[in-house]
């Protein structure tokens, strides 16, 4: 029974966090009592357990029947809180539900927390664990071999153990000003790990600098195609910091969706389903009520119509000729592209057409393979009022995601469909 609980526990957390994101405007915590997330938040830890923790916890107990074995709390902590060194006789779990916090065993490097990570903390382990300095943090921690468990607390992790353990990648790294500050608008410094702190210089200097030097694209912009590249590349954990970083940034909760929606036609419901859960967790976790609004303008009867129209101001008589051209055992298709992929999805609301373009575009380069239909979209592009040189500034936008491979690639269909001049 005890594992069966831990392992539904898990589930749940996992299922409705994005793996390595910052699911709150962590900012915008400080110095508030009030910590929003999926579970209780409970009341502050009374002195009997707050005389082992430095700065403010609290406590919520979720589970009540003792027959079980398995008592269950919600703990939460502000920013810089954390609790001693301590060991647990019969070992813990934690599961990170909220925010960003660190895990530290004696004597081994200190572990950054996001929701959806699970620690396992073997009996007798001495360790602690609390807060970042600039984010609230919650975690489930459950109790193992509940009958014969028992706490031995020791030293308090001082401000210079505390601060050595939570020195960020990006601030410890030789980052540009202009890298440093776009890694944390984006909340990009928590994904490649201390450990590999010359990935974490090299890839944010030319993801976060160099790159961003090209072009006109605003930052909603460069999230918004990064964001629909990462769909198309299954870049899962990128996928789910960008969802963070796209709602601090300005980009609504129906935009976000939207293109999620816009990736199915491109990229297939089997590469899109896993991201439903990371983009409906954050809402979760951000207080958005769901189900977002409909944004269909279709019914049955006219989808089909409404889609062909569509399909043809942005593509011209091209598509006349599709449909003359193909062989009749393969018409289904193209009717299925007038009336699924441009009827049930382009004709929604909540992006224009101009924007699902380009994230079309971000997506078929991402893809690889895709040429002849890139083609296509780099024209349709051009019809909708995306020229080149916005293009180029999407492919470079992308490059440190996908690759050189598929940049290049993505580069000789521009220059076939728009040569440049000499």
């Amino acid at each position: 029974m005890f594992y069966r609980v831990v392992w539904l526990l898990a589930v749940l957390a996992l299922s409705i966090q994005s793996i390595h994101a910052q699911h709150v405007n962590e900012n915008d915590m400080k110095g508030k009592d009030v910590f929003q997330q999926m579970f209780s938040q409970g009341d502050e830890n009374p002195p009997v357990n707050s005389q082992y923790f430095i700065g403010r916890s609290y406590l919520a107990q979720l589970t009540h029947n003792k027959e079980l074995n398995c008592p269950v709390y919600n703990v939460t902590f502000e920013p810089g809180c954390r609790n001693n060194w301590h060991s647990h006789t019969g070992g813990q779990l934690l599961i990170v539900t909220a925010g960003r916090g660190y895990y530290q065993e004696k004597g081994h490097p200190a572990r950054e927390l996001h929701p959806g990570d699970i620690v396992e903390i073997a009996p007798d382990v001495v360790h602690w664990h609390g807060a970042a300095p600039d984010s609230w943090f919650s975690h489930l921690a459950v109790e193992c071999n509940s009958q014969t468990n028992r706490n031995t607390w020791l030293e308090p992790v001082d401000d210079e153990q505390y601060a050595e353990a939570t020195s960020s990648v990006a601030a410890a790294c030789s980052l540009s000003d202009k890298a440093r500050e776009n890694m944390k608008a984006w909340q990009f410094g928590n994904i490649i790990s201390a450990a590999d702190m010359e990935l974490a210089e090299v890839f944010g200097n030319f993801a976060f600098d160099e790159t961003q030097r090209y072009g006109d694209l605003d930052m909603r912009t460069r999230i918004m195609v990064t964001m629909a590249s990462a769909i198309a590349s299954q870049g899962k954990v990128l996928y789910g910091t960008l969802v963070g970083a796209a709602l601090d940034n300005g980009v609504t909760p129906i935009e976000i969706r939207e293109i999620l929606y816009q990736a199915v036609p491109y990229v297939g419901m089997g590469k899109v389903a896993d991201f439903v859960d990371v983009m409906n967790g954050e809402f979760v976790v951000r207080g958005i009520a769901l189900p977002l609004e409909r944004q269909t303008v279709v019914s049955p009867d006219d989808r089909m119509e409404t889609g062909l129209a569509l399909q043809t101001s942005i593509f011209g008589d091209n598509i006349r000729q599709m449909y003359e051209m193909s062989p009749a055992d393969q018409l289904h298709i193209q009717k299925a592209l007038s009336g699924n992929c441009f009827g049930d999805y382009q004709t929604r609301t909540g992006l224009d057409v101009r924007m699902r373009e380009l994230l079309t575009f971000s997506m078929l380069i991402s893809l690889g393979g895709c040429e002849p239909q890139l083609k296509g979209h780099i024209q349709g592009n051009i019809n909708v009022g995306n020229d080149k040189a916005m293009m180029l500034a999407v492919v470079t936008q992308l490059l440190p995601y996908i690759g050189y491979p598929r940049t290049l690639n993505a580069v000789s269909c521009l220059n076939e469909v728009i040569p440049s001049d000499k």
